[in-house]
């Protein structure tokens, strides 16, 4: 082989070699992919089928039941256009509640229910994650249904902490 034909053929394997690699990094990062989306959006059945996806908003108060297994909780999450039931088994965050704003990550259900494997809460009185506040947001702006005073408070709270660049990190209750 002359000089020219060995340097073809190594920038060839090298082509192929990093071809590979982000191939198969690009299709771990695509497994481990969860999508936000807002109650209207899982009820307009905008969501993936058969995959993992988050849903976000304010726990509806008075819907928060315990089973008797004393691990398995139901609760309903509200954007205030829509509602979505949840069912999540294991330990709750210390600082979940009623009224609260919650990100869930998990499965929908063939009966509507969301099976959430992780249920995360916000961590002060000021925090709500960016996608919960910007779906209630929007849902106030088109005026589909007026928010409860607690629910405007923790908006405005959020707004104001977003913009004021705090609120955003780590520290989110597991």
């Amino acid at each position: 082989m002359k000089a020219r034909q060995k340097r073809l053929v190594f920038v060839g394997l090298a082509v192929l070699g990093v071809t590979a690699a982000a191939a198969m990094a690009l299709s771990a990062l695509q497994s481990n992919i969860s999508y936000f989306f807002s109650p209207s959006q899982v009820i307009a059945n905008e969501h993936p089928a058969d995959a993992v996806f988050r849903v976000g908003g304010l726990v509806v108060a008075n819907t928060l039941s315990r089973q008797p297994d004393g691990l398995t909780v139901h609760f309903n999450v509200t954007d205030n256009a829509a509602t979505v039931p949840i069912s999540y088994t294991g330990i709750l965050p210390d600082l979940f509640g009623e009224n609260q704003g919650v990100v869930a990550r998990g499965r929908m259900g063939g009966d509507g229910v969301f099976y959430a494997e992780e249920v995360l809460a916000k961590h002060d009185e000021s925090y709500m994650p960016p996608e919960v506040a910007a779906t209630l947001q929007t849902a106030h702006a088109e005026g589909i249904t007026g928010p409860t005073e607690q629910a405007t408070a923790a908006l405005r709270a959020a707004t104001e902490s977003l913009v004021t660049g705090g609120g955003v990190g780590g520290g989110v209750g597991r």
